[in-house]
């Protein structure tokens, strides 16, 4: 049995992304043409059974959050498709965006029906400019052929979607950080209550969600909330897509029904094709730079939202990075510490500080300096930057460092000693006492 779908990706490489005519024959538009036909509740009641979760890596309940919007009676409703992908080793939007970009307006038209909304704005990072313009050309063709603009195939329905973008913050992928870019405030992240399906995008009730959570809609509806369902758990409707990185043979984008294993997706040749160059397995980071990282011992947990969550890692992003043996764990920390140094928004003490301190004492580590008492402070750290912080940037920070003192405790401690048992540090030392 093949262990890839595609459902959501089934287009991706197989037509030309903005032309109208290649969508159609593809399926596309049959989903909006039912979805016209139906009240918005029957929509909802559909995305529920789908067992829809978030996949911009939050994982809310899509069809509770659809829910919520209904029944506030504020309008103008805004919907703001969030593409801005700045999570390291996250590169499925991008996939969409560029090579199947009508099946995310698509559902994000779907939305706009739903919730009678007039406007949408899609936030697509700065650094995807090229992606930006056949967004913005599938947009145009979209309305030139009456599936988008004024009165929407034939009906009273009218919807818009304009393009926005940042220069790049990885902070504006929070929800009401990428708001208040859009608004042309700084990329701060907002003090909630009140919520964004309340207060959101100009202080209107707003629709958030991810890329990949609009273009699963067309098919949901289509074929069925139930029928989505099927292909994942019982936790975890439908499928997911991971980005396959890192020291692997088969890097890439990959569609998968929540169930498989990791070890399935690392090792089949389907799907990651087993380590590169033939060496092992260390460990590998789930979800992005603010994921948990994990060990070989965990190979055989599902990929879905219950069972890695017990296991304490995540689906998140649908990142998925693979370190093997020549990697030292330290090493590593430092280049993920040094990612939250440059893109903390610097609003908050704990995260601005503590990413730096953290650093510090990684370095220290690595160049053999490091003292007992910085290693009692590293996980003081961890605990005071996860309580404190204000936004998941800081909160998460520390998410890869706490899973390898976990796991790799040891080694982490050996460079106390000047010890690296990936020979990665120290070398500098070494060579000079030669």
């Amino acid at each position: 049995m093949a262990l890839t779908k595609q459902l959501i990706s089934k287009n991706c490489g197989k037509i030309k992304p903005e032309s109208i005519d290649g969508y159609i024959q593809s399926g596309g538009y049959e989903g909006l043409k039912k979805a016209l036909t139906m009240q918005p509740k029957e929509i909802i009641a559909e995305v529920k059974a789908a067992k829809l979760l978030g996949r911009g890596g939050a994982a809310y309940p899509v069809g509770a959050k659809w829910e919520h919007l209904l029944e506030i009676p504020h309008s103008p409703k805004f919907i703001v498709c969030n593409a801005d992908e700045g999570e390291p080793g996250t590169f499925k939007d991008k996939i969409l965006l560029s090579q199947d970009p009508l099946r995310v307006i698509e559902g994000m038209t779907i939305a706009a029906h739903v919730f009678g909304s007039h406007d949408a704005y899609i936030y697509i990072r700065g650094e995807y400019l090229a992606i930006q313009k056949v967004f913005q050309q599938a947009i145009d063709n979209a309305i030139a052929e009456g599936y988008l603009g004024n009165r929407i195939l034939g009906t009273d329905f009218t919807f818009n979607i304009h393009i926005t973008s940042g220069a790049g913050a990885y902070v504006c992928g929070e929800n009401s950080a990428l708001l208040n870019s859009i608004e042309g405030k700084p990329g701060y992240p907002r003090i909630k209550p009140p919520h964004l399906a309340e207060v959101g995008l100009f202080s209107m009730p707003t629709l958030v969600n991810n890329v990949e959570s609009f273009a699963t809609i067309p098919t949901i509806v289509l074929d069925g909330g139930n029928q989505y369902a099927n292909y994942g758990t019982a936790d975890s409707g439908g499928t997911k897509l991971i980005c396959l990185s890192g020291l692997v043979v088969n890097q890439g984008v990959y569609e998968i029904p929540f169930g498989i294993t990791l070890r399935d997706i690392i090792y089949n040749p389907e799907i990651g094709g087993g380590i590169a160059n033939g060496k092992k397995l260390k460990f590998f980071h789930l979800g992005g730079q603010s994921g948990p990282c994990g060990i070989p011992e965990q190979l055989d947990t599902p990929y879905c939202y219950a069972a890695l969550r017990s296991a304490g890692l995540s689906v998140g992003s649908g990142a998925v990075v693979i370190l093997d043996e020549s990697v030292c764990v330290v090493d590593y920390l430092k280049g993920v510490t040094e990612f939250f140094i440059h893109e903390s928004c610097g609003k908050c003490t704990p995260c601005r500080e503590g990413n730096q301190k953290v650093y510090a004492i990684l370095c220290k580590l690595s160049d053999g300096t490091a003292t007992t008492q910085d290693f009692k402070l590293l996980k003081r750290l961890i605990t005071t930057m996860t309580a404190a912080s204000f936004c998941g940037l800081g909160q998460s920070a520390t998410i890869a460092l706490a899973t390898c003192l976990k796991h790799f405790s040891a080694e982490i401690e050996d460079h106390l000693h000047k010890k690296c048992p990936a020979g990665v540090c120290f070398q500098e030392q070494e060579r000079a006492a030669i």
